[in-house]
């Protein structure tokens, strides 16, 4: 057992109480990993006003071509993918953007590739994400517009 040194001003934990903590914390990050289904209000914070993106036709093993017009405006546009109704468990940057940011996560029951241009920039961008599992690959061509 921990106790409190002479002179301290706080308590220290009791080693099972620190052990409680580690637990509950892991038990909370097991939930959260569960799909929900649902999308939240703040899982859409951040959008470009201006943003088109289809979702590609998916097959495991194949290459998928998608386009994405964005305009500029401090905000993302993303795409949203599924593998058969799931999320898939990561997605791997394969091809970078030269003009912007790519950001590939899990909301609901979807993972969704964001792409964020870089500040100013107008004009067409590209970059692939590898998907994991099934090995399927989006190639996303973008096009950047003013705001």
């Amino acid at each position: 057992m921990i106790g409190i040194r002479q002179g301290a001003t706080r308590p220290l934990f009791t080693l099972a109480a620190l052990a409680a903590l580690l637990l509950a914390g892991c038990a909370e990050q097991q939930r959260a990993a569960t799909p929900t289904g649902r999308v939240f209000a703040a899982d859409l914070a951040g959008g470009a006003k201006k943003c088109t993106a289809p979702a590609p036709d998916l097959s495991a093993g194949q290459t998928s071509n998608a386009t994405m017009t964005v305009g500029n405006d401090g905000g993302w546009c993303g795409i949203t993918v599924a593998n058969r109704g799931r999320p898939f468990d990561t997605g791997l940057l394969t091809g970078r953007p030269d003009n912007g940011k790519v950001l590939v996560r899990r909301v609901g029951d979807t993972t969704r590739i964001d792409y964020t241009p870089n500040a100013r920039f107008t004009g067409t961008d590209s970059f692939a994400v590898k998907l994991i599992p099934g090995d399927s690959v989006v190639k996303v061509s973008v096009t950047v517009t003013a705001p």
